[in-house]
């Protein structure tokens, strides 16, 4: 698995601010945590979801690709840090 946060610079509060993901080894995403500017956070994966997050409909784009639009700033985290937002956006 990799696990990857962006952070998507914008100023729309219906939109995410940072979007974590959890992706298996061909770039799915198996797991997804939005976090909006006010605190509020969805979930995905591929049983349930909650607001709008919802899993992609085609494999994760690599970051070094992300990264060229100025509004979007991806990095590679940690495990331990998808669990944490992963624990957090369901309770």
């Amino acid at each position: 698995m990799r696990y990857v946060k962006v952070r998507w610079i914008h100023t729309s509060p219906n939109y995410p601010e940072l979007i974590y993901s959890e992706l298996d080894q061909e770039m799915w995403e198996m797991r997804k945590v939005e976090v909006y500017a006010d605190g509020r956070m969805d979930f995905a994966n591929s049983n349930e979801r909650s607001g709008n997050a919802k899993l992609g409909i085609a494999p994760y784009p690599p970051l070094e690709e992300i990264a060229t639009d100025p509004q979007f700033d991806p990095m590679v985290i940690s495990v331990e840090e998808f669990e944490s937002m992963w624990a957090r956006a369901r309770t």
